[in-house]
Order: structure tokens, then C-alpha cells, then sequence
């Protein structure tokens, strides 16, 4: 007469750790249904479930229950993962993958500006392409895409941006913080534009590619640092009798009020002795470094105003082109809102010459 004996499953305890790993598993959307049922059964296993209420609940066999508490109780949450299969050994190791990376430091081929996955795969021989994209994704790694930048190369970079972050984020109390710049020579353009339907179906707005100058205008802009308001003035050029004659009126608009200007480094903003200054003890400039006009709030608006008024318009006179733009900074400051300043520490960044020192 044979006789079965029912083993008491052992305990699972988890860790704050591994259950707050375990039910991500659980929620994730893009979690793989394996891993979403392996981390179900350890979760079920630790709130004090059998191997039996768990395969019922989970319409599973007892037996896979107990391997997977098994494979946790001896390995813990990498035991989750498959277990290394056979198969055919791998083709590249660790030292193809630092081959790829190492070239990328040397130049190209003569005549070639730089390398690509075919180049590549030519110079190391016994790599193929589809290796040489794998590391490459494998590390983010974009050989085709290029970016240009504008690097700043003041020596003086921390302590001025260090000044104009400090009026964004504590301004002087019962002062005036403006962010004030130029856009020169806006392009009154006259073009065709209207609706196209595409052999998709889909519609969207176009324009003509031909299209007719009507002049140009520069226009003067003043942002209120603390609201967002925006002070705004058309010229024909933007020299120095130009630039003064824009701040005469914006520090007229604020009487008997300390002011504190953001300005870039346009030789028409700092000139050797000025003068204007001295008759205006209540207006004080803040340069920003060399090349980093970005921390000029001033040029967020003006890129707000190119998208949203002036990329899409057609104009047949630059007193149109200047209505438009005044409409627009009416419209604008009925919903004005500062811009939010959270960057405390601005830091001065370079290029790196090697792939290899991004990695140091």
C-alpha cells in the first residue's frame, strides 16, 4: 500500500526591493507576459499562497509553481530570467565590440568625412555590418545624424552667467529685470498659400516655394522678466542711435525704478565709453558670456514669435509685416506668463575630440 505526502511549500519573503521590482514587473505595459507571470507567482508565493491556489488562480500546473519559488529561493530575482540554452557559440565577443569603438577614434578613410556602418565593416574585415549596427545601437550611437552648436569660449562664463541666473531666480527687490535683443531683418515675404490634399487623404496647409521681398524690418524687443510682458519697437537697422532710442522709451515706461537689462555682447550694446549709461544712473547692463545669448530670456519670446506669427504669414509691405507683429504682441501680452527659470548652475560644455573620452 503506497501513500503520498503532500510537502509544505517553503516561505518566500520578499524584500522592499524586490516586491517594488517585482509588482512593476507586474504593471508595466511592456512587460513580456513571462516575466508579468513569473513575478505574479513570487508575489502570490510571498503573501503566504500555495503552490496549488496559485496555479489556480493562475491556470498553471503546481509543478511550474514550485519551479519558479524554487529558482527565486536559490537565486533571487535574477532567478526570473531564462536559463542559458545551447546553441551555437557566439560569432563576437566583448573585444570585437571595443575594435568598433576604437575605430571610430581614428579618421576615415581618405576622401570620406565620416565613417558609416559599410566603412566600417571594410576597415576591421572580419565584422559584418549587421555587428557594427548592433554595437552601435547598443551604446546610442548616431553616425549620420549631426548637430552644430555654438560653444562659448568666454573666459569669464561662470562668473556672468552666474549674474544673469541670479536676477532670473532673485531679482533685486522693487526693481525691473528686462531681457532685451534685436531680430534683425525680418523678410517681408509674398507668397501663394492655401490647403493641399495629399494622394493619402490627409490635408495640410502649404505655400508657394516662389515668393516676392517686400523689404525688411529689425525689430526691438523688451521682456518684463517678472511677467512676461513684452515691450516691442520697429526699425529700419539696428545700430547704436537705434538702440538708444529703443531704451529711451522703454526706461521712460518705468519712472523713478532701479533697472536691471539683459543684454548679449553686440558691439552696439557695449561701447568703450558709454555714456548713456552715465546719464542713466537707475539702469544697470548685465552682459551674458560670449556665444550663450540662450540665457537671454528674450529669445524664447522671439522664437515663440516666429513660430506661432511670423513662419506661416505672407505680406506685401514691411508697415504690413510691422502691423502684423504689433498685433501679435497684443495678443501676446493679454495671456502673458513668465518663463520658469530652474537652472541654477549653468555650466560652460565642449565637444569631445574621441568617442573615447566620453566614456572617461
Amino acid at each position: 500500500m503506497m501513500y503520498s505526502v503532500r510537502m509544505k511549500a517553503r516561505t518566500v519573503a520578499l524584500t522592499p526591493e524586490e516586491r517594488s521590482q517585482l509588482e512593476g514587473v507586474e504593471r508595466r505595459p511592456t512587460s513580456l507576459a513571462r516575466d508579468v507571470f513569473r513575478a505574479g507567482v513570487i508575489l502570490r508565493a510571498a503573501a503566504g499562497g500555495s503552490n496549488e491556489a496559485i496555479a489556480l488562480a493562475m491556470k498553471t500546473r503546481p509543478a511550474t509553481v514550485s519551479k519558479w519559488r524554487g529558482r527565486f529561493l536559490r537565486q533571487r530575482v535574477s532567478g526570473l530570467q531564462d536559463a542559458p540554452r545551447p546553441g551555437k557559440p557566439a560569432t563576437y565577443d566583448l573585444s570585437s565590440e571595443r575594435r568598433i569603438l576604437a575605430r571610430l577614434d581614428q579618421p576615415p578613410p581618405k576622401g570620406y568625412a565620416r565613417w558609416n556602418g559599410p566603412l566600417l565593416a571594410t576597415a576591421l574585415k572580419d565584422v559584418s555590418d549587421d555587428q557594427i549596427w548592433r554595437v552601435l545601437r547598443k551604446h546610442g550611437i548616431s553616425l549620420e545624424r549631426r548637430h552644430s552648436w555654438c560653444v562659448s569660449t568666454d573666459p569669464c562664463f561662470a562668473q556672468k552667467a552666474a549674474d544673469v541666473v541670479g536676477l532670473y531666480l532673485n531679482p533685486p527687490e522693487h526693481a525691473m529685470v528686462l531681457s532685451v535683443d534685436e531680430k534683425p531683418h525680418i523678410q517681408a515675404l509674398e507668397r501663394a498659400q492655401g490647403w493641399l490634399k495629399l494622394p493619402n487623404g490627409k490635408a495640410l496647409t502649404g505655400f508657394q516655394h516662389d515668393y516676392k521681398r517686400h523689404g525688411t524690418t529689425t525689430l526691438f524687443a523688451a521682456l518684463e522678466v517678472a511677467t512676461g510682458l513684452v515691450k516691442a519697437g520697429h526699425y529700419q537697422r539696428r545700430r547704436r542711435m537705434e538702440f538708444l532710442d529703443f531704451m529711451n522709451g522703454v526706461v521712460a515706461a518705468y519712472p523713478n525704478r532701479q533697472i536691471h537689462v539683459i543684454l548679449d555682447n553686440l558691439n552696439t550694446h557695449k561701447p568703450k565709453r558709454d555714456r548713456w549709461l552715465q546719464r542713466h544712473p537707475n539702469v544697470r547692463f548685465h552682459y551674458t558670456p560670449t556665444h550663450a545669448s540662450w540665457l537671454n530670456q528674450v529669445e524664447i519670446w522671439f522664437s515663440i514669435l516666429s513660430r506661432q506669427s511670423l513662419t506661416a504669414a505672407s505680406f506685401t509691405s514691411t508697415e504690413q509685416l510691422r502691423h502684423h507683429i504689433d498685433n501679435f504682441v497684443a495678443a501676446y501680452n493679454q495671456n502673458a506668463h513668465p518663463f520658469e527659470w530652474k537652472k541654477q548652475v549653468v555650466f560652460q560644455k565642449h565637444p569631445k575630440t574621441l568617442y573615447a573620452n566620453l566614456c572617461n
